[in-house]
């Protein structure tokens, strides 16, 4: 594989880490060093363990998972999003975020899960086509992943600062949006 395919690749599989990014920056609203490493430092090893996963187990795991892939996308993004709608919303008292921090714990397990179940996919690809090797794509993959992330995360510190406490409203149907496209795009083929 080239490197310019690889770079698309890269670039395309970052991008619902990125959008996820910006909605939790806003969500924050203050984002420090450590919120920025742990999310940009997940999202970017799960976008480099799945498409590696997913080259190792090939086309064994693909008829498994293909039929319900989307939908644990969906699900996972849809119960983020709708959550951050909610305390964005209505769920906000005057501790901000109402005190959670989705870059920790089971919220930033469930983000890096969403945003890289299409870099598994695209591992499987690899390994059915039989491409030579996998570390380095996955290395790729990981690297541009966690890049977008820690700017998508600053990016959404801005808007959230800008436009003040509502935006989270506005990531959070983002990420709701999001997990439809990845519906909309599986059965349209």
């Amino acid at each position: 594989m080239d490197t310019l395919t690889l770079l698309g690749i890269a670039v395309g599989l970052a991008m619902d880490a990125f959008a996820v990014a910006i909605a939790t920056g806003i969500a924050l609203g203050t984002v420090s060093g450590r919120q920025t490493f742990r999310l940009a430092f997940h999202f970017g090893l799960f976008q480099f363990l799945m498409p590696v996963i997913g080259y190792l187990a090939g086309m064994t795991v693909e008829r498994y998972i293909k039929g319900y892939d989307h939908w644990l996308a969906f699900v996972l993004l849809g119960y983020i999003g709708g959550k951050m709608v909610y305390e964005g919303g209505w769920g906000r008292g005057e501790e901000g975020n109402g005190g959670k921090d989705p870059t920790r714990g089971i919220s930033l397990v469930v983000l890096s899960v969403a945003t890289s179940i299409d870099a598994l996919a695209v591992g499987i690809s690899l390994g059915v086509i039989r491409t030579e090797g996998i570390v380095y794509p996955g290395v790729v993959i990981g690297v541009v992943a966690c890049t977008f992330t820690a700017a998508g995360l600053h990016l959404g510190k801005r808007l959230g600062t800008v436009f003040g406490s509502r935006m989270e409203v506005v990531g959070g149907l983002v990420l709701v949006a999001i997990g439809v496209k990845i519906l909309f795009d599986h059965y349209r083929g």
